[in-house]
């Protein structure tokens, strides 16, 4: 059932409180503070990879790094949050709130950045729930969003994993490095979050871990049992 909005009122902006939970804290971005342990983290030898398909970057020095966040996060076009490991306070990389439209309820989740200590952990399914957690149930948001290169399957998969929607595509969207970029859109409505979160929560419940850290049952998995 569609929300009632005859008293609809504009959100607050998102990215602007840390956010802590399941071991983790995302913390608002602060150039002083973040962009050394940002650049250890996404940066240097081996980390190239991390930003194939991010429209920018990578980058060679710290000061680079850190005028391509805070032109971004000044002009207020994103809110970047940061995210550490609790236990060992490590960087583990960074996510960004984007296409803020407090006004419509809407907000996107993009430059998504994880070191390779991040991807395909427990983690960085955390760190997308606390984000998106945030959004719906804290700052009352209508929608969240998820775009990338259609050429990016990984990140489709990935949007797909979390629990977004496909919506269509945009095509001849950006010339990106020499090439065409068509964009893939996805999104979560606030109608379906409830589902979204459920099956995110069960995922992430440690009973769902092993000894070793090990997934018992794919997120995938846990959505069709709940479903």
């Amino acid at each position: 059932m569609a929300r009632e909005l005859s008293d609809w009122q504009p959100c607050p902006v998102p990215g602007e409180v840390s956010l802590p939970g399941h071991g983790l804290r995302l913390e608002p971005f602060e150039a002083g503070r973040h962009v050394a342990p940002l650049f250890i983290a996404l940066c240097g030898p081996g980390n190239d990879g991390i930003w194939d398909w991010i429209l920018h970057g990578p980058f060679d020095t710290p000061s680079k790094l850190g005028d391509f966040f805070q032109t971004r996060n000044a002009s207020g076009e994103w809110r970047t949050m940061v995210i550490y490991d609790d236990a060992t306070d490590t960087c583990l990389g960074t996510a960004s709130y984007m296409r803020l439209r407090p006004d419509q309820g809407s907000a996107e989740i993009g430059a998504v950045l994880y070191s390779r200590a991040l991807q395909r952990t427990r983690a960085g399914t955390a760190a997308f729930a606390l984000m998106a957690t945030h959004v719906f149930d804290e700052l009352g948001y209508r929608r969240f969003e998820w775009k990338c290169n259609a050429q990016n399957e990984a990140s489709g998969r990935a949007a797909l994993r979390y629990g977004f929607s496909w919506e269509g595509r945009f095509r001849n969207d950006y010339v990106w490095r020499g090439r065409n970029r068509d964009t893939d859109w996805y999104s979560i409505i606030d109608a379906e979050w409830p589902a979204v979160k459920a099956a995110l929560e069960a995922w992430l419940d440690p009973s769902n871990f092993n000894e070793t850290g090990e997934q018992l049952k794919s997120l995938s998995a846990v959505r069709e049992r709940l479903a």
